[in-house]
């Protein structure tokens, strides 16, 4: 009788191992002072710095990538969809006016080769030194049978800090605000499933450079423009999964509309070949895609100006694309 091992079982524990030996100098190029161990214990230590703050309020966030990941694989293009995956999370936590601190990451999969899951491991790495947080651990979990071969999931869970008076959480947002809306660096990470519907496998491979073109992070930027214009931004939107419907809403007051003016910005070409081979609706395709728009701030009127020159310094591209109005929490694109 053949001898069963954990090995034929589908799960190899010395490539593991090989694999974790490889990904620790790239986790520690990405740490700060704060981390106290290194990557492979049970537990991360991270030693928050209470004299920087006065009363620090903790921010987290757990998010994965979705089915941009098809598209990698079929690409077989693995190096950004880690930078996908922190984004998601330390934007994410910004709208609340913070500053990330570590992250951690989970791989899943059944059989993928051992440079893939380094690749993924760089992106990750070098998503967090973008937004100037620490990868301090995670879990690569081999799984026989989840996947199909090649196939794999990330996701990723983010904490951050925040002084509890700087708190952004869309309360002082009023009528006459103005919405600000930043470029995105393309799709970012929502939306695929309909992307795919859209196009078919040959158009997703000849298309894979724009297709995965990574979230744009916002992080290190945002921080300095709050730093100097934060009073003046009251809300601030991710336009992830529901994009502008959704998304914007959800930071609203209760007696508070947005207007959006869809015109108000030049949306890139691939929205528009997307929603000509797809014969999509505008409704559909700004309730579902970013449409160039990956970050909204909305604003102080007085405080506009100033806060648009700031982001130019920042190269960040912004747009006026709207504003806020007496309403019941929606958001409306005309």
């Amino acid at each position: 009788m053949k001898r069963i091992t954990y090995k034929n079982s589908g799960v190899d524990i010395k490539s593991a191992s090989i694999f974790k030996s490889k990904i620790k100098p790239l986790a520690r190029s990405s740490f700060r002072r704060e981390v106290l161990t290194d990557i492979g214990g049970f537990g991360s230590f991270f030693k928050l710095d209470k004299s920087k703050y006065k009363d620090p309020v903790l921010v987290s966030s757990s998010d994965g990538v979705g089915t941009k990941l098809m598209i990698a694989k079929l690409a077989n293009q693995h190096d950004t969809v880690g930078i996908d995956a922190v984004a998601m999370n330390v934007n994410d936590v910004l709208c609340s006016g913070a500053e990330s601190l570590f992250f951690l990451d989970y791989i899943a999969f059944t059989q993928v080769k051992e440079d893939v899951l380094v690749n993924i491991v760089k992106g990750i790495n070098d998503g967090c030194r973008q937004a100037g947080c620490s990868l301090i651990g995670g879990e690569t979990a081999q799984m026989p049978g989840m996947y199909r071969e090649g196939e794999y999931d990330i996701a990723g869970f983010c904490v951050g800090v925040v002084e509890k008076d700087k708190i952004i959480n869309g309360s002082k947002i009023k009528a006459l605000d103005l919405v600000i809306g930043i470029a995105s660096s393309g799709l970012h990470s929502n939306g695929y499933s309909l992307v795919r519907k859209v196009l078919g496998p040959a158009e997703q491979k000849k298309m894979a450079a724009q297709l995965l073109e990574p979230t744009r992070i916002y992080v290190l930027p945002i921080l300095e423009l709050l730093r100097q214009y934060g009073a003046g931004v009251h809300g601030i939107s991710h336009i992830t999964g529901g994009a502008f419907y959704d998304k914007i809403s959800r930071i609203l007051p209760k007696n508070i509309d947005v207007c959006i003016e869809k015109n108000s910005w030049r949306v890139p070409e691939i929205f528009r070949f997307i929603q000509y081979q797809g014969n999509i609706d505008d409704l559909e395709m700004y309730h579902t895609l970013n449409m160039g728009i990956g970050l909204v701030l909305i604003v102080q009127k007085e405080a506009a100006t100033g806060i648009m020159k700031k982001l130019s310094e920042l190269k960040l591209k912004s747009w006026i694309i709207g504003a806020a109005v007496k309403g019941n929490k929606k958001v409306q694109i005309i």
